[in-house]
């Protein structure tokens, strides 16, 4: 197989739960060589639960939905950083390292002697990404954060929902924004290492990716004043756009985002030319602001047909549309076999099926690599850097590893 586009580049991933091991997921499948730091216990994301338990018989050995999920060609080294010698073998380790990425209790790298200042002294070609809820400065920076709080602290919950209730993201999705940035980040650095010869603190908070992932809203706030209010699976601005239920139960997604669109939505696919006549509806901005009655209108027509009718009508019409599908439908998604989005992978309990990177670079394939037991590279790469057996033996003994 060819190299991948990080090959060459060690990681040292001091990462728990799900921000930071998205990060390193994504640099692992493009071929960096990511040593995951565990407690002997393991990632608290191994025991979310045990649905991917195969024939493990020891609790440890089992692999949760979310671990399966984000640990993919990573080497797993247990290190107990209670322990003196344990410290020391990570600080070997990030001599030694590219990068180290770090998503821990605020303050708590730089309890254990980890910290950016610390490291980078020991390595001053070390890229160190800090990733925390709210950064590494400011009132907020030694606040715990789940996905949940930042959800709630940045605004997203409460643009989310229905009017009469905000909902929660189905997926992490402060988590997995704070990970794209910091792979993103963490290439960046690399690159300018290479002209600088230096290493430099990235900083990615989970606060700051989702205020940035408002999008428009802020925009709206300050130049109108008016706070939005939540329209469920509908857009905010423009009408109709979103979901509507057809007579079978099942919802047709919709868009109609131009005045081109708006035409061929009233005359070929509802067939309610006189909507177009309609003052009410002339505009983009008119019918939002009559967006109850014109929504109502709409709801009660694609009631009246089967989603395979009114789907035909859209392709017909050469509108955007799509179906609105549960996760087995979209496993079994037309496009899923054809891009090869589903890969199959090693694992303690055998073969496992994993979804595929979305990043594909036409010179550096995706790499493969198993997902690993918990602590079961810890000798591997100890030897790699440059421990004897009789000190392993020792680490193991003391209860350093």
């Amino acid at each position: 197989m060819a190299e991948g586009a990080l090959t060459g580049i060690k990681v040292l991933a001091f990462e728990q739960a799900a921000a930071g091991p998205f990060g390193t997921h994504l640099l692992a499948d493009m071929g960096a060589e990511v040593i995951k730091i565990e407690a002997p216990t393991g990632d608290v994301v191994r025991t979310w639960d045990n649905v991917v338990h195969g024939n493990a018989t020891d609790p440890k050995d089992y692999l949760s939905s979310g671990y399966t999920w984000l640990s993919r060609r990573k080497k797993s080294v247990t290190v107990n950083t209670r322990n003196p010698t344990g410290l020391e073998i990570l600080r070997r380790l990030a001599s030694q390292a590219d990068v180290f990425l770090v998503n821990a209790a605020p303050g708590l790298p730089d309890r254990l002697g980890l910290g950016w200042e610390t490291l980078h002294e020991l390595n001053p070609r070390l890229v160190y990404c800090s990733l925390t809820g709210y950064g590494m400065t400011g009132p907020y920076k030694d606040m715990k954060a789940y996905d949940l709080l930042i959800q709630g602290e940045s605004g997203i919950l409460l643009s989310n929902g229905y009017p009469e209730a905000p909902a929660k993201v189905g997926v992490p999705i402060s988590d997995i924004a704070a990970g794209m940035y910091a792979a993103l980040g963490i290439t960046m650095a690399l690159y300018q290492r290479e002209r600088s010869g230096v290493g430099q603190l990235v900083d990615v908070a989970m606060f700051e990716t989702m205020l940035e992932w408002l999008g428009y809203f802020p925009q709206h706030y300050w130049h109108s004043g008016a706070l939005l209010q939540r329209v469920g699976m509908r857009h905010h601005f423009v009408v109709p756009y979103g979901v509507y239920l057809a007579r079978d139960g099942k919802y047709i997604n919709v868009v109609v985002a131009s005045p081109r669109d708006w035409e061929m939505m009233c005359r070929d696919v509802v067939e309610r030319p006189d909507l177009l006549q309609d003052p009410k509806y002339a505009t983009s901005p008119l019918r939002r602001e009559n967006r109850v009655e014109l929504e109502k209108t709409f709801e009660d027509v694609f009631a009246t047909r089967d989603s395979v009718e009114w789907l035909a009508r859209l392709k017909k019409a050469d509108l955007p549309f799509g179906e609105v599908r549960d996760v087995d439908e979209v496993l079994a998604h037309p496009q899923v076999g054809p891009r090869g989005l589903i890969r199959e992978v090693d694992s303690p309990l055998g073969p496992l099926p994993t979804i595929e990177t979305a990043l594909r670079l036409s010179e550096s394939p995706v790499q493969e690599g198993p997902i690993p037991s918990l602590g079961g590279n810890t000798d591997e790469v100890l030897r790699d850097a440059g421990y004897t057996e009789d000190e392993i033996k020792r680490f193991h003994a003391e209860g350093a590893v």
